[in-house]
């Protein structure tokens, strides 16, 4: 093998190896994990050709960067690919809920259209916050 050949051998393995890394820590590489609570907002399946489960979760608390301490609301997007936990936040869509998530820097398409994709259900409580049938049938002093 000439000199060239090598040299040319050696480029092409080591561009490999770097796209290789580069694929991994964009698309598998898990960047962070964590957990959030809140309100399921929407949930549902949508896509064209890989149909993927996707989410938004309303997060209430207090804004602290008011004297007023108002309330502020955060979203939460997420995705999900097991449709066993999918099946769960359709079922408890009207309750409190804690979701475990992982995050990775890229998406892929038939993982979802999120970077964070949740695994598991923590815990479902019921909501805190009024439904509009009881907002509706309020006593009136």
């Amino acid at each position: 093998m000439t000199t060239k050949g090598k040299v040319g051998l050696w480029t092409s393995l080591i561009l490999l190896l770097g796209l290789s890394i580069f694929v991994y820590v964009k698309f598998f590489f898990v960047y962070s994990e964590g957990v959030n609570e809140g309100d399921i907002n929407y949930f549902q399946k949508e896509g064209f050709v890989f149909k993927t489960y996707e989410g938004k979760m309303i997060q209430t608390g207090y804004n602290s960067k008011n004297s007023n301490a108002t309330i502020q609301s955060n979203e939460f997007r997420f995705s999900v690919d097991n449709s066993r936990i999918a099946n769960q936040i359709e079922s408890g869509s009207t309750s409190q809920i804690k979701l475990h998530w992982h995050r990775y820097l890229g998406t892929l398409p038939w993982r979802g259209k999120s970077e964070y994709i949740v695994d598991s259900i923590i815990s479902v409580r019921p909501s805190s916050a009024p439904r509009k049938d009881d907002i509706l049938n309020l006593p009136v002093d």
